[in-house]
């Protein structure tokens, strides 16, 4: 996969991610307030998970063409933890 796929890939990810913890938001305003807190904690967590794979995203777009496949494995360790949290996340409330 070259830079550009990759980056398309990875800035569609963030895209549906983005999207889902604003789903979950809606969700936590419909919940009770015990829910609620529970809810606001992981979404945080998303939200954090979300921001350090977007940081991984920025490195590998700032890369040279050359230099990026340096980047990508912190990019794609990011992407999976994201992944597995919202996996937990669709699970406990979904």
């Amino acid at each position: 996969m070259d830079k550009e796929t990759y980056e398309r890939k990875m800035q569609a990810q963030l895209d549906q991610w983005q999207a889902e913890i604003g789903k979950l938001q809606a969700q936590a305003r419909e919940a009770t307030a015990e829910m609620q807190g529970k809810y606001q904690e992981q979404i945080g967590d998303l939200r954090a998970r979300r921001d350090e794979m977007e940081a991984e995203y920025r490195k590998v777009q700032a890369a040279s063409a050359e230099a990026w496949q340096d980047f990508k494995t912190g990019a794609d360790k990011a992407r999976d933890e994201m992944a597995a949290a919202m996996k937990a996340a669709w699970s406990r409330f979904g």
